[in-house]
């Protein structure tokens, strides 16, 4: 069976409709990879039709403020993610006067862009045979090859890019690889894939074997640890509140936040105004206090779990300087607090 035709049959039949597959501008193609890793198609096209709205060339997003980039980005997660694309943004445009480079070797050297993203821009944009590989391609060279070496490990990593480069279509690498992708995405699916109607059931190894819901495999090497976060909702009589940027390193970096308290274990109504850090913020500031959340939030990251709880503090004055409570939205943020936002009642 001729892997690779099969492949480029199928996907020109079953190929989805997506707005930067009309196109081989690398700044559409660069953005829309950017705005796709680790994030599901439904969930990233409104973000990436926003950002070519918002920024519809290079030198747009160059111009814009980080604070502006963030704000668009909220809500998609990973963020660090947005402020490579903005650092990436400026030296296309300012050193490279807004000429994106034109090779996988040029291309990787973007802060932000990996193996994979380099891969699919060469190859899209400038037909270079790179082979992309990413979670579709490896479930799908896993399954039809019938690969047991883990996805994850340094012996997989390098097994897998060298199978996909022999792979690949040295002819019309671009419509190879999203081909590939796509197959991943939608008929090779990791749960309940489309076996009895899949073109390469044939031949696929996995298949044969009864391994198809075992493959891939991948090593279990992250540790989650368990955090307790409280944030204080501080509400003055002049209708302001405290919000604070993020400085330190971390996915959340340069987003607001409301003032994060975090302790070692879950803390009580009970216990929240005797808690020494709690006693340390506040000092001799007279104030009330009630629990919005009486159950912990959790909010799910990928290394971490954080146990979320929002302290509705009433004060008469600020700590220090605030904000309008009326601007909270304007402010870039994690989805953990805009959800919060949208969900309490503030009056002003």
């Amino acid at each position: 069976m001729d892997f690779k035709k099969v492949l480029t049959n199928w996907y020109s039949v079953n190929k989805r409709e997506l707005p930067w597959r009309n196109t081989k501008n690398p700044y559409y193609i660069w953005l829309s990879e950017i705005i796709m890793q680790q994030t599901q198609i439904k969930q990233g096209l409104p973000y990436y039709e926003a950002f070519v709205t918002n920024y519809p060339t290079v030198f747009e997003l160059a111009n814009a403020q980080e604070q502006d980039v963030l704000k668009l980005w909220q809500g998609l997660g990973y963020y660090s993610r947005a402020r490579n694309l903005h650092a990436s943004a400026k030296y296309v445009a300012e050193v490279l006067n807004g000429v994106f480079p034109s090779t996988f070797t040029e291309i990787i050297k973007l802060k932000g862009v990996g193996d994979y993203t380099a891969s699919a821009i060469a190859s899209i944009c400038f037909d270079e045979p790179a082979a992309v590989v990413d979670g579709n391609v490896y479930r799908v060279l896993s399954r039809y090859f019938g690969i047991d070496t883990p996805i994850n490990s340094t012996q997989g990593i390098k097994e897998f890019k060298i199978l996909a480069t022999t792979l690949i279509d040295t002819e019309h690498p671009g419509d190879y690889n999203q081909a590939l992708m796509e197959f991943g995405a939608t008929q090779c699916k990791p749960k309940n894939p489309y076996c009895i109607v899949c073109p390469l059931k044939d031949s696929c190894v996995a298949l044969q074997k009864g391994q198809v819901d075992k493959l891939p495999v991948k090593l279990k090497t992250t540790k989650v640890s368990k955090k307790h976060f409280n944030f204080l909702v501080l509400l003055s009589s002049d209708q302001t509140t405290l919000f604070e940027q993020r400085t330190t390193h971390g996915i959340w970096r340069n987003l607001y936040q409301f003032p994060l308290i975090e302790t070692a274990s879950e803390l009580s109504s009970e216990h929240f105004k005797a808690h020494p850090k709690i006693k340390s913020y506040f000092k001799d500031l007279q104030f009330e206090y009630s629990l919005y959340n009486t159950k912990a939030l959790i909010h799910k990251l990928s290394h971490q779990h954080l146990h979320t709880k929002f302290w509705i503090v009433e004060i008469d004055k600020l700590p220090k300087k605030g904000i309008p409570i009326s601007e909270l939205k304007t402010y870039p943020t994690s989805i953990l607090i805009s959800n919060f936002i949208e969900e309490f009642n503030f009056t002003y």
